[in-house]
């Protein structure tokens, strides 16, 4: 399985940037030593301190504790027809695509391109796949890296959140519909990490999926670096709605699901009921 996209460390960084607490405020509010608050950040808290930081950083402690210990990760998805990851490097970071198809029609969307799109080509071939749609979730550089390549290969149309245009896409808005067969997909603005990042949801195989770009991450969510607290409320309200059965396909890190989610993510697992 693909390692988490973020630890301990991360999670708390991302949480008290993304509020504006200093670490004299954190360490204030928490009651845990600046050298503490350091290590924490450093990914080698110790539980005390991780207990102190999260009512502080509204993160759950239960959930970053087990995280810290490495008591948790997601199912594994094995042998799901209809949707294939793919799992390339940029610049030394490993970033994810996704090929979502109708296994009776053939048709297929590719959602953003990765480093390297060869191996989508290379399954799409293998599986008599017609590539109808590429979507994207966001424009930064990773993700759509390889964009020329797979315009030219498949001739396809190329659609792009309306805040985020990139050349040759055509805009696209919250609630635009896209038809694969027998899959319906829809788009959901959630926006945050990125000016315009879009999660498509798309529903007709035996499970939903929402392929989220860094919106959100297993265990983790995106930086939040453009609005931190839209970040946040979009996960909540746009993903973490979706029946627990969905698929959740992120930008970095494995797959996972709405249901593990809510109960392992130290950024949302207290604002469910256990």
């Amino acid at each position: 399985m693909i390692e988490l996209e973020d630890n301990v460390g991360d999670i708390v960084g991302k949480a008290q940037r993304g509020l504006g607490i200093s670490d004299n405020e954190l360490a204030q509010k928490s009651g845990a030593s600046a050298d503490a608050i350091r290590k924490a950040r450093d990914g080698q808290g110790d539980e005390a301190t991780l207990r102190a930081l999260a009512p502080v950083l509204d993160l759950d402690p239960n959930a970053l504790v087990d995280l810290a210990q490495g008591k948790w990760k997601p199912d594994e998805l094995e042998n799901f027809e209809g949707l294939a990851q793919f799992n390339t490097s940029y610049s030394g970071m490993l970033v994810n695509a996704y090929l979502v198809w109708d296994p009776a029609a053939k048709h297929a969307a590719v959602f953003d391109t990765g480093a390297n799109s060869a191996g989508m080509l290379k399954l799409a071939t293998k599986e008599n796949l017609n590539i109808k749609l590429i979507l994207l979730t966001h424009a930064h550089p990773d993700h759509v890296a390889d964009l020329p390549r797979l315009r030219e290969e498949t001739g396809t149309e190329v659609f792009a959140p309306e805040r985020e245009p990139v050349p040759g896409a055509e805009k696209i808005e919250e609630g635009k519909r896209f038809r694969l067969g027998k899959i319906d997909i829809e788009a959901r603005l959630t926006w945050g990490h990125s000016p315009g990042g879009i999660t498509f949801v798309a529903t007709g195989l035996a499970r939903p999926i929402a392929i989220v770009g860094d919106s959100l991450f297993a265990g983790s969510m995106g930086g939040g670096s453009v609005s931190y607290k839209d970040a946040v409320r979009n996960n909540l309200e746009k993903i973490l709605t979706l029946p627990d059965e969905t698929i959740i396909c992120p930008g970095h890190g494995p797959m996972t699901s709405v249901g593990e989610e809510k109960r392992h993510n130290p950024f949302f697992a207290h604002k469910f009921g256990k």
